[in-house]
């Protein structure tokens, strides 16, 4: 009994890949009709310019600013920049006029009045007391309000008024326009406040501050000093506080103590959003404090660098702002973009000649890779800011060779069935079984490079690693749900299904000495179903008309041994001899 096959479908599979691009398309349109979407990607600084605004840090005391605060500012910045959803901003330091080290941030376009402000923002670093906490998302509070009262210190629950519960239900940590930081969000140091883990995995509601930034001396990370004086395994950072600050920290130690979670824990609060919240296991009277838990070596560096920030405050005085050109201009993206119509081009002309008819899926698949990768740049463009840059126009351009060598695999695939003998429906699924493989293999390392690359670059390069990987991502989607099922109609067709010589899939041109037909029986090359090259019926080994068996046209042939292969192969010569003699 014949093992049964799974039905192919390609109407099908054609169909539901319009339904998704004209959804692609429908929500652009929609969004260019009803809300701020265009119908173009936004561009980058070096394709569009955009606003420069040059920052020369300045410490409260006057003291000098060391590197590691100009590289902590650098990062809020960055955090502040990403979370308003502006993307491809570059934000840099550079030697100052004055001797001093500059930040450099040119944002792309004609960013608004809020995200210039959130740019020129000091941030701060401030120690609170935790009243509770709970998951980021948007929900009732767990907490029931506290009853009227005059709160007696920072960790009391009198703090947690209706209106401050109210606020802490309605915040949503996973918005990004939540994450930005900066003094909007960083409340009176004299109230409560409900604040965001810096990852957004969590929100809290904060008692009043009861230590600043400038009451830490410094801050450093290294491997925890065990009981005998050997270092551990865990990682850990220690802070030092100030005189000052050593009196109020041993206040705050010994009434934390005291109490139950989460109200045993301080919250360290840098730019508005919480960077750690340890709980207290023992008073700190000594103002030498060390914070374990799960940290990694670069992580407890990370927050010992925050620390230190912290402890000097810095503010930010407005150097120059003005508005500046596109570094490339509209005169490169020309440029880039002939390139890639040049390279479309040929692939097509490529296609053509080696491939003739079946050359036109090549460049209809070029099409609809086209307008699928345009679509979702507009899309993210429109809903998450992204902006295209001249790397990511050259990412594009390197794809285009990338979703021709899939269709060229493919190809060459089926032909390769063909030669062996088998019908051209047979070769299509079969050629398929095969190729699937390694177009899934090469697209994974593109898109593994693309990644890795992404997260390991910085920069234009980001972009290129960025359009690299959407567009191998796209050729798959279009391998899969465009050329294939289109290749199997086309098998079904008479122009295809025979091989005509124009079709790039002629068995006789690419060296088919016979094809087997099923029950012993095979043609010579180029024969078609319903008769001979010239016309005559197909002839069996017996140099009989053979007539087809219906069940076999379309099943797939086992391979021919190299005897059965040679022993057809003089069979049909005679019978070709038979046919001139008659």
């Amino acid at each position: 009994m014949a093992t049964p096959t799974r039905r192919v479908q390609p109407v099908r599979t054609l169909v539901t890949l319009a339904v998704l691009v004209i959804a692609l398309l429908g929500a652009l349109l929609a969004g260019a009709r009803w809300s701020d979407a265009s119908l173009t990607p936004k561009l980058a600084l070096d394709l569009e310019g955009g606003t420069q605004i040059i920052l020369r840090p300045v410490a409260e005391d006057g003291a000098d600013v060391t590197a590691d605060a100009i590289a902590q500012a650098i990062d809020i910045i960055r955090q502040r920049v990403d979370a308003s959803g502006v993307a491809e901003a570059e934000i840099t330091s550079q030697g100052g006029s004055n001797g001093g080290t500059n930040i450099v941030v040119a944002l792309p376009g004609q960013p608004d009045q809020a995200t210039l402000d959130l740019v020129r923002e000091s941030a701060q670093m401030l120690f609170r007391p935790v009243l509770t906490y709970g998951a980021p998302t948007v929900g009732e509070p767990t907490t029931a309000a506290a009853d009227l009262g005059t709160p007696v210190d920072a960790s009391d629950l009198a703090w947690l008024t209706q209106d401050v519960l109210d606020a802490y239900a309605a915040l949503d940590c996973t918005d990004p326009a939540n994450l930005t930081g900066g003094a909007g969000v960083s409340g009176a140091a004299d109230a409560p406040v409900a604040a965001c883990d810096q990852d957004g995995a969590l929100k809290y509601v904060l008692g009043p501050v009861e230590i600043l930034g400038s009451d830490i001396d410094s801050a450093s990370s290294g491997l925890q000093v065990g009981p005998t004086g050997a270092l551990t395994n865990e990682w850990v950072t220690t802070i030092s506080f100030t005189s000052a600050g050593t009196t109020t920290f041993r206040e705050v130690t010994t009434r934390l103590l005291s109490l139950e979670s989460p109200r045993n824990q301080f919250a360290m609060v840098l730019d508005g959003l919480v960077i750690s919240a340890p709980s207290v296991n023992s008073v700190i009277a000594d103002g030498n404090a060390e914070i374990s838990g799960s940290f990694t070596r670069e992580s407890a560096a990370t927050l010992a660098q925050q620390l230190n920030f912290g402890a000097l405050p810095l503010t930010f005085e407005v150097q120059s702002e003005q508005q500046i050109s596109a570094t490339l201009g509209s005169e490169q993206l020309q440029k880039g973009l002939l390139a890639g119509l040049v390279g479309l081009i040929l692939v097509a002309l490529y296609s053509l000649v080696q491939y003739r008819a079946l050359g036109l899926v090549t460049i209809a698949s070029l099409v609809v890779a086209g307008v699928i990768a345009y679509a979702l740049i507009t899309l993210l463009s429109w809903t998450q800011g992204y902006r295209l840059s001249l790397p990511g126009v050259a990412g594009i351009i390197v794809a285009i060779g990338i979703t021709a060598d899939s269709f060229i695999v493919y190809f060459e695939r089926v032909r390769d069935e063909l030669r062996d003998g088998r019908t051209l429906p047979a070769a299509v699924e079969e050629g398929w079984r095969r190729a699937r493989r390694t177009i899934l293999a090469s697209d994974a390392v593109n898109f593994l490079a693309a990644f890795v690359l992404y997260f390991l670059a910085v920069g234009g390069v980001r972009g290129f690693a960025f359009t690299l990987g959407l567009t191998t991502l796209v050729d798959l989607v279009v391998v899969f749900l465009f050329t294939h099922p289109l290749l199997i109609l086309l098998a079904r067709t008479r122009f295809f299904g025979e091989g005509h010589r124009f079709s790039g899939l002629d068995p006789a041109a690419l060296g088919a000495r016979s094809r087997y037909v099923g029950r012993g029986r095979v043609v010579a090359a180029g024969a078609r179903a319903d008769g001979g090259a010239d016309g005559q019926p197909e002839v069996a080994s017996d140099g009989r008309p053979a007539e087809p068996d219906p069940s076999e046209q379309d099943a797939e042939p086992r391979r021919l041994t190299i005897a059965e292969r040679r022993a057809a192969e003089l069979r049909a010569a005679s019978a070709t001899a038979h046919r001139k003699d008659v």
